[in-house]
């Protein structure tokens, strides 16, 4: 896992909080869309989305992220392993997709957040229970 990705990945997070958050509120003009223009162009910037990935594809695979693969169901899991094999074919020949092909910020699927979630917290009950 390199610096670059680690910080990538802290900055799509802080923009996905930063969203949910303005959803809550009145809309801010000038200031929320200048952020909005700043995370879709960091988004295209970090450059996975060129070969098809999305951002759940590129986290660092611990034991809490494996488990939560684990748990996928078998479409998502499917989904996920395509775009990973996809992504390693084109790395390998140094080509990316067609430009309607990248995977857009507005798109963005989280689709392992939850199931990470549920791991982490299941594991922090575990060793609260563990203490005691």
């Amino acid at each position: 896992m390199t610096f670059h990705t680690i910080t990538s990945q802290l900055q799509l997070q802080f923009c996905r909080f930063y969203w949910a958050k303005m959803a809550a509120r009145a809309p801010v003009a000038a200031t929320s869309r200048l952020f909005e223009s700043l995370c879709k162009w960091y988004y295209n910037a970090a450059g996975f989305n060129k070969i098809g990935l999305m951002r759940d594809d590129t986290m660092y695979e611990d034991d809490d992220v494996q488990e939560a693969i684990k748990r996928l169901p078998p479409k998502l899991y499917d989904e996920r392993n395509f775009r990973i094999k996809r992504a390693l074919d084109l790395s390998a020949k140094h080509q990316i997709l067609p430009k309607e092909m990248w995977t857009k910020y507005e798109e963005e699927d989280y689709y392992l957040t939850p199931y990470l979630k549920e791991v982490i917290r299941e594991r922090k009950e575990k060793e609260e229970w563990a203490k005691k």
